[in-house]
């Protein structure tokens, strides 16, 4: 007690600087991840990219986020054996923003797609063992974390393998493929546009002063999700498109199309992963500063500090902007393939299976997801299409992230006790 009486403002100052430091881990590796698609199918240029990010991934994030964070937070560890020792809580958090933050800087750097949600928990789990013993984990709740990681992927494939084998039968194998493309990606778009608005509309904005029944959510989501159908559909049809490109290069046109709606989806994967992956990093942070704000009090839920949300935020985009672009390399063209097609049923895939998972407030790894979304793309052409190497060497980075965060967290955390004890 004494330590965060007399070290308060110190431990909440360097809670921040480490937790600004994972999020820009997130926004290099994760948002990485989330825009590899665009930028492998070529429908958004790294630089375009990167706006898009910053608008959509801040937004995702302070208006979608704090759902999230709690699970982190009070879901992985049992904040009961802490009470009596709110300093070691304090100690671990930190070494766990400073652990995971590392991890992902290495992994950005040499271009692996790593789990941030992996490389977080790992962390946790390791402060609280070398902290307090095994009783410290919530190991039913981590169960449920572990099996997210199998489902979501799962569940990411199949909804990309079916939205691709629409695509495939309502345009491609139509008579005339770009009327078809010009008729349906409307459709997809009110689709893409529906799963955001309601995630926002029915979640995310009650602790910014909007909180909507559920009548009125689904009515106002209808309605904007029908605008910008609308005005999509405009915009594809004042297009111009030259026969002559098809006989080059097959169904060149209708990719044209699909490009238009990568946009959309790009801008519905960014909103997603922020509202889901920043709770990697202001779930520790808001834990140090609830616990130093309350004198030590441990609760398992609490207000987010107004100024948390921004910091994560602005943390991914400075990520992204940065070193996001060695693991869009690895992403975007690696595992399979990509047309605009296929990218936008993975990313569709992707956002749906996150903003779910945002809702419930389960933290599940949005790499795993996308991951399990292109392999769903690449499978509705046969497993031929699939490059089985770059795939066997991302689930390596995967087993590895685990007790990499877990090992760094454990030294760190001794390192910080050494510092203020």
């Amino acid at each position: 007690m004494d330590i965060i009486a007399n070290y308060g403002t110190t431990l909440i100052l360097v809670a921040a600087v480490f937790g600004f430091f994972m999020a820009w881990g997130i926004g290099a590796n994760d948002v990485a991840n989330a825009m590899g698609t665009s930028v492998g199918t070529r429908s958004l240029t790294i630089k375009q990219a990167i706006i898009i990010a910053m608008i959509f991934e801040f937004a995702g994030a302070y208006l979608a986020g704090g759902e999230v964070t709690s699970t982190i937070r009070s879901g992985i560890i049992d904040s009961d054996a802490f009470e009596g020792h709110p300093d070691l809580l304090v100690f671990g958090m930190i070494a766990s923003l400073l652990a995971a933050g590392t991890w992902l800087l290495l992994a950005s750097y040499f271009g692996w797609p790593v789990s941030t949600t992996h490389s977080i928990i790992g962390a946790i789990v390791g402060f609280a063992l070398v902290s307090l013993g095994s009783e410290a984990v919530h190991w039913g709740k981590l169960g449920g974390v572990v099996g997210s990681w199998i489902v979501t992927p799962a569940l990411s494939g199949l909804l990309a393998y079916f939205t691709f084998i629409s695509v495939q039968r309502l345009i491609f194998n139509a008579d005339s493929p770009l009327a078809a493309a010009k008729k349906y990606v409307p459709i997809y778009i009110f689709l893409t546009i529906m799963v955001i608005c309601l995630v926002t509309l029915k979640k995310g904005l009650s602790h910014v002063g909007l909180d909507m029944s559920n009548a009125q959510s689904w009515g106002l989501s209808v309605l904007v999700s029908l605008l910008g159908a609308l005005l999509c559909a405009a915009y594809i049809r004042r297009q111009k498109y030259n026969p002559q490109d098809d006989k080059d290069m097959h169904f060149s046109n209708v990719e044209k199309v699909f490009g238009i709606l990568m946009v959309v989806t790009a801008c519905a994967m960014a909103f997603a992963h922020g509202s889901n992956d920043v709770a990697n990093a202001i779930g520790p942070l808001a834990a140090v500063v609830s616990v130093v704000e309350s004198a030590g009090q441990i609760a398992a839920r609490s207000t987010i500090a107004w100024w948390i949300l921004p910091l994560g935020g602005i943390g991914i985009v400075i990520g992204l902007a940065s070193l996001g672009h060695k693991v869009m390399a690895t992403v975007g063209t690696g595992i399979t393939h990509l047309t605009p097609s296929r990218g936008f049923a993975a990313q569709l895939a992707t956002a749906a299976t996150v903003v779910i998972a945002s809702g419930t407030g389960l933290p599940i790894s949005t790499t795993q997801t996308l991951v399990g979304a292109v392999m769903g793309v690449g499978l509705a052409r046969g497993i031929a299409a699939l490059n089985l190497n770059v795939l066997r060497n991302i689930v390596v980075s995967w087993i590895v992230t685990l007790p990499a965060g877990a090992i760094l967290a454990i030294v760190f955390f001794y390192i910080i006790q050494w510092v203020f004890v």
